[in-house]
């Protein structure tokens, strides 16, 4: 299967029927500028159909994204810094927690986005321990592998796997297309 299709449908800040239509939904969720939208438009082929930033902070909505008529791509809010009051930044916290862990939405699976070269932080730690409590299908990313030295590459990765524990982890650059059908082929099993 491929993804012939992808249309943005809309931005939601809570309860919305949308979410209810019974599509599954496929989650990114990642640390602020670790490229999560730029992962989504590398999937999809398509440049532009989420909107990048160098601007920490930029994706305040839970972004839905139509994908061969049949499911959604959601593109989450990032956690951590952003440049933001910190009162905003403490709303889209709570946007990503209702969303993924406090409501009775069911993710088909959720996509952690690291940066591979950054490795896993304490934010990226509690992330993946709530969203095993909660029992989610979990993908994890590593994301900007090209922007690591070759000779850093395997203790890095090696370091990143030690960190996720069991967790399948899947060397990504949105950039350069790399685990581009590798992730495609975990979400659309």
């Amino acid at each position: 299967m491929e993804i012939k299709s992808a249309v943005f449908i809309k931005g939601v800040v809570g309860t919305d029927d949308i979410l209810d239509d019974g599509k599954p939904q496929i989650a990114f969720i990642g640390r602020s500028n670790v490229g999560k939208s730029s992962t989504i438009n590398s999937l999809v082929k398509q440049g532009n159909l989420a909107r990048t930033s160098s601007y920490p902070g930029r994706t305040q909505e839970i972004n839905l994204f139509l994908i061969n008529k049949s499911f959604y791509l959601v593109d989450l809010p990032g956690y951590g810094y952003t440049r933001t009051s910190k009162t905003e930044r403490a709303k889209l916290q709570k946007r990503i927690y209702w969303y993924l862990l406090d409501s009775d939405y069911k993710q088909k699976a959720v996509v952690l986005i690291v940066d591979a070269n950054v490795g896993l932080t304490e934010d990226d730690a509690r992330m993946i321990y709530s969203l095993e409590e909660k029992g989610k299908n979990l993908i994890i990313i590593a994301n900007k592998i090209d922007k690591i030295k070759k000779s850093d590459y395997a203790k890095k990765m090696e370091k990143l796997q030690e960190a996720v524990g069991e967790h399948k982890i899947i060397p990504y650059s949105a950039e350069k297309k790399i685990g581009v059908g590798e992730l495609l082929k975990e979400i659309l099993k």
